[in-house]
């Protein structure tokens, strides 16, 4: 009697598969952007660090030595955390163990 007419109804939409369903949400790009980031500059700036600290902590009597303040000098005391450089002749310095940049080993040639 009070039939309402009948309509060809259209098909649901399919459910979205599961990787639309990940990439939706800002979360998993994230992610992904912050473990290429690692990998690309965060970690190779580490293992620098470490090996540069490494050298540091490895200079020697003998070996020429560059001052974070630009000095050149060969060391010729290590005592804890400090280093005597000589400079020139009879100049000698203290100098703290972590100002040194660069470690040159007794007898290499110079990174000009």
């Amino acid at each position: 009697m009070f039939a309402s007419p009948a309509y060809a109804q259209a098909a649901g939409a399919a459910p979205p598969s599961t990787l639309q369903a990940l990439m939706a949400s800002p979360l998993p790009i994230m992610v992904v952007i912050l473990a290429i980031w690692w990998v690309l500059f965060i970690n190779p700036q580490r293992k620098a660090q470490k090996a540069q600290r490494a050298k540091i902590e490895a200079a020697k009597k003998g070996d020429t030595v560059i001052t974070a303040g630009g000095l050149i000098g060969k060391v010729i005391k290590v005592d804890g955390d400090e280093v005597e450089l000589e400079l020139g002749p009879n100049v000698r310095v203290r100098a703290l163990r972590s100002t040194l940049s660069e470690i040159r080993p007794l007898g290499a040639p110079a990174n000009d």
